[in-house]
């Protein structure tokens, strides 16, 4: 597509993007010395009086909407030969592509774009929009005093025009569109966009868009993981509710400090079957020792010995036994005795893989606040019981039935009786069967382990 060398005020440089509907150009304004972008609406549809309609519409839209996030309309106007331009924020930084053509991001820099890029589209919804083609293209970084910003770009207007020109075709990204994008004259709602913010945070952290293969070891924690796929949730109703919603789980992440992956998970040798230490200083429940476990059970502990308890042999497959961070679940930071023990832990921090597994924790700070527990929407809610568990008293929450499955999951939280310590349990189970009593009834805490951290 030709343009001429100056287009009123904007001198014109060169080319910086095209689409089947509209070319971008690089151009100066000589008179606030700065740079612009210069958006030219193709010829062949520029003739379609709907078209240029629909072009104008989106320019006054990205006009009124307030986001620090999205591109803006600073001008607009029509060429000689008629095509309307719009004149837009110019992006120094590149585009989101340009940054993945190097592999994955670190994992603290995924959150922070993802959850911008939320941020700008929850103002798209806010004012009735969705946007329908999320993609690393159409994510730009602006430079600014304070480091990159970014700016979320192409309003749906593609998808406008697609839908506009009387296609049956899918119009879209299908690395990035939601299944439901993927039935001609499905319909959609903002969650359509969720998905798409899921596959570009995923695509930031392992190198490649949703369903192509990735490193095997993960960079992310697991909280992490968790966040993302429920962002990619084949069924709209367990989606984030909102771009909104996606974008508080990943600040609240991010607030965390604790994003990136632990170890890796190790497989159990059956000498771990027995983990010893000094009965006189554990917290105990039911008759089993701290060296013994049921019949049929794997008894297992954490690398400082604090902590320990037993799973049915068939949990037993993987352990990561190097602690955690209690600020997951909202408490203060710290770093605390925990393991998770797991059929597969590659599988865990998806809800719908069939991995049963523990984990548990230990922290000075639970007794001092309520933690804020995982979600599990999609689940039947069972009504909250008290528990006790030698020392220990808390109580359990129990949800069944996730997904229409099998899967259920128990959050259990312990405060030992003179208030020094608490544990935080999750039991996930796969087959219909609650075994979380039967769990807790082999828990062990080394006390004096916990007093000397």
């Amino acid at each position: 597509m030709s343009i001429p060398a100056q287009v009123g005020r904007y001198r014109i440089a060169h080319p910086v993007g095209a689409g089947a509907f509209a070319t971008v150009w690089l151009a100066y304004d000589d008179e606030l010395r700065s740079p612009v972008a210069v958006k030219v609406l193709a010829d062949n549809w520029s003739q379609r009086a709907d078209i240029r309609g629909r072009f104008r519409q989106e320019a006054r839209f990205m006009r009124q909407v307030d986001s620090d996030h999205l591109v803006r309309v600073l001008d607009i106007g029509e060429l000689p030969d008629g095509r309307p331009y719009l004149v837009m924020t110019y992006a120094a930084g590149g585009t989101l592509a340009d940054r993945l053509d190097d592999g994955p991001l670190p994992v603290r820099e995924a959150l922070r774009i993802a959850a911008d890029i939320a941020r700008a589209v929850a103002v798209l919804h806010d004012n009735g929009v969705l946007h329908r083609d999320l993609k690393p293209s159409n994510v730009l970084f602006d430079t600014t005093a304070v480091g990159s910003r970014v700016l979320v770009a192409d309003l749906g207007l593609a998808k406008t025009l697609a839908h506009a020109s009387g296609f049956t075709v899918v119009a879209g990204t299908p690395a990035y569109m939601a299944p439901e994008q993927l039935v001609p004259g499905g319909g959609i709602d903002v969650r359509a966009d969720v998905y798409a913010i899921g596959a570009l945070t995923h695509h930031m952290l392992t190198g490649m868009p949703p369903g192509q293969p990735v490193e095997a070891t993960p960079r992310a924690s697991a909280a992490v993981e968790r966040t993302v796929r429920r962002a990619l949730h084949r069924e709209p109703g367990r989606r984030w509710p909102t771009a909104a919603a996606y974008a508080s789980a990943l600040e609240g992440l991010l607030a965390t400090r604790r994003v990136a992956a632990r170890p890796p998970s190790r497989r159990i040798r059956r000498s771990l079957a027995a983990v010893a230490t000094a009965a006189s200083t554990l917290v105990m429940a039911g008759s089993a020792t701290a060296a013994t476990a049921p019949h049929g059970w794997t008894r297992v502990g954490d690398a400082s010995g604090a902590v320990s308890l037993a799973v049915p042999d068939g949990w037993a497959g993987q352990l990561r036994d190097r602690g955690w961070d209690p600020a997951v679940i909202g408490l203060a930071e710290e770093r605390g005795p925990g393991l998770l023990v797991g059929r597969d832990l590659g599988e865990w921090s998806d809800v719908d893989s069939p991995t049963p597994g523990v984990f548990v924790g230990v922290s000075r700070t639970l007794r001092a606040a309520e933690p804020t527990l995982p979600d599990h929407s999609g689940c039947t809610d069972a009504a909250d019981r008290t528990v006790t568990v030698g020392t220990l008293g808390g109580s359990v929450a129990h949800w069944a039935r996730c997904g229409g499955t099998e899967t259920s999951f128990s959050e259990v939280t312990l405060v030992a009786a003179d208030g020094s310590f608490g544990v935080y349990v999750q039991v996930k189970q796969t087959d219909g069967v609650d075994r979380t009593d039967e769990v807790l009834g082999t828990l062990r805490v080394d006390t004096s382990m916990v007093a000397q951290r």
